[in-house]
């Protein structure tokens, strides 16, 4: 009797050993496993901007409406991603908006995007960050 209870416990813990290995995938992407998240991307009039982290600015006027596209970091999950996201884009004081912009739905609380040559950041956005 004894080695009955012991024999069944032994696979209720083989099972869940096993469920729990082949429903995750492994965490591989390759094997369904999660993808890697969206970067921070926004598009204002015909540029694309990425946030940039640490940088000392000063927001000037609104510039008008940009768009942080559709994110989809889950392939094959049925769908299309998030819907994309209007937000309003203001000029960086003594920064050329070709070069760098901020953007948000409230003016106090604001993401600095700016755009990227080869990946480098342009010399005016380096010489603001802190």
């Amino acid at each position: 009797m004894r080695s009955v209870v012991l024999l069944a416990g032994m696979t209720v813990v083989a099972l869940g050993a096993v469920g729990c290995t082949a429903s995750d995938g492994g965490g591989e992407p390759e094997s369904g496993g999660a993808a890697a998240s969206c970067a921070y991307v926004i598009d204002y009039d015909n540029r694309q901007y990425t946030d940039v982290a640490n940088v000392d600015y000063q927001r000037g006027e609104k510039l008008g409406t940009a768009t942080q596209p559709p994110c989809d970091d889950t392939p094959g999950d049925g769908d299309d991603g998030d819907p994309a996201h209007k937000t309003t884009a203001y000029k960086i004081e003594g920064v050329d908006p070709d070069v760098a912009i901020a953007v948000g739905d409230a003016p106090d609380d604001l993401i600095f995007v700016a755009t990227r040559a080869d990946g480098e950041l342009p010399p005016e956005v380096e010489a603001l960050r802190k």
